[in-house]
């Protein structure tokens, strides 16, 4: 086939569905390049210096806003998504505390993950990190589809990308169709919620694009704005991410605000709450992809047996997971504050007093307030 065969290219575009569902993706989406009327948003909340240390996404211009000024020759962009989720949440109200809810469902498996959020002595970890490392999977699916595309169409040049570049892939899933970005600024597709991964393909063929996502079904709902534990929002679509908790366990290197540690909780590795909340997961789907199934107990341990983990246990429990990235430097750091965060103790205070003269400043510190945090309670067995 020639790319400039209509016919042809609708013909692929529709053969491209099938393969990317083989693959294992629920949808995929063509747009244009065209994300002009995202860039000054960007640009906006870079200018307030709402992306915190994240220096990396000041490095790059325009080319995040401009796909065709990060891989040249760019003029459409499959987006696709991958579901992740293992098991059926049920929506965190925000007039009702994580662990009352959970009560009313102790008797079901669905109920694990606000069961775990509703317990001070277990460890937090979003619902995403908790298996094997999405990247490198869904990486490797892309380049297969893209070889698919090229083998087809008989040429043409395909980058993929899985958050792992200046790509603004929220501004292109809805360009493409995929969903719409939300008031607490994830992509939320009708039809499956937002427990979602995302991936992208460059290409300089010039599929046909499908219908953008235009209109926001979020209405009058607030409830993910209101029930970030840290009030990082600053108003629908408004994110300061210096005040997030995902940010802040994962992103952030340096100690972090004594002011907010009280108000993380047990979220050692990200938060899920404006998730958790939001009406429109009533509809996520199911995955059926094993890599992304919890492993090792992540899903359901005790705050003070992951602050005892060796630096060798830990490596080797993380291994190809995304918990990899923080290092077990600041991997300690963010249990020592879900410990000082949690009910006081014997287990709490013993695990919190075996890391006080730990070789990390920044260990120290966190130990040393989340200490602090139990003097003069009673201890429990």
């Amino acid at each position: 086939m020639t790319t400039t065969d209509t016919h042809c290219l609708t013909t692929l575009r529709q053969s491209i569905d099938d393969w990317a569902a083989e693959l294992g993706f629920q949808q995929v989406g063509v747009t244009d390049v065209d994300l002009s009327q995202h860039e000054p948003y960007l640009q906006r909340w870079l200018a307030a210096g709402h992306h915190g240390s994240m220096g990396w996404m000041t490095h790059h211009g325009n080319k995040r806003s401009r796909p065709d000024d990060l891989v040249p020759g760019t003029i459409r962009v499959l987006s696709l998504r991958m579901d992740y989720q293992c098991e059926s949440l049920p929506r965190l109200l925000p007039s009702k505390p994580a662990a009352a809810f959970a009560s009313d469902r102790d008797n079901t498996d669905d109920a694990l993950a606000l069961r775990v959020l509703g317990d001070g002595n277990k460890a937090y970890i979003s619902r995403y990190a908790l298996g094997r490392d999405y990247h490198k999977l869904i990486r490797k699916r892309l380049a297969q589809l893209a070889r698919r595309i090229e083998q087809e169409a008989g040429g043409g040049a395909y980058r993929a990308f899985v958050d792992s570049a200046p790509v603004l892939e929220r501004a292109l899933a809805e360009k493409a169709g995929l969903g719409w970005i939300a008031k607490n600024t994830m992509l939320i597709n009708h039809e499956a919620g937002s427990w979602f991964f995302l991936g992208e393909i460059y290409t300089d063929l010039p599929l046909p694009p499908d219908t953008p996502q235009t209109l926001k079904h979020c209405g009058t709902c607030t409830a993910c704005l209101e029930v970030c534990p840290t009030q990082a929002f600053l108003g629908p679509n408004e994110l300061d991410a210096r005040k997030c908790i995902s940010y802040l366990t994962i992103e952030h290197g340096g100690s972090i605000d004594p002011q907010l540690r009280p108000l993380m909780g047990n979220r050692v590795f990200g938060c899920d709450d404006c998730q958790l909340v939001c009406p429109w997961n009533k509809f996520t789907r199911l995955t059926d992809q094993a890599d992304f199934q919890a492993r090792h107990g992540l899903d359901n341990s005790e705050l003070a047996e992951l602050f005892l983990w060796t630096e060798e246990e830990w490596l080797t429990r993380t291994e190809g997971s995304p918990l990899r990235r923080i290092g077990h430097e600041r991997w300690l750091r963010n249990l020592a504050v879900g410990l000082g965060n949690a009910p006081t103790s014997a287990a709490v205070v013993s695990a919190l007093e075996s890391r006080a003269n730990h070789e990390s400043a920044l260990v120290r510190e966190h130990v040393e307030w989340a200490l602090a945090q139990h003097e003069g309670r009673n201890l429990t067995p």
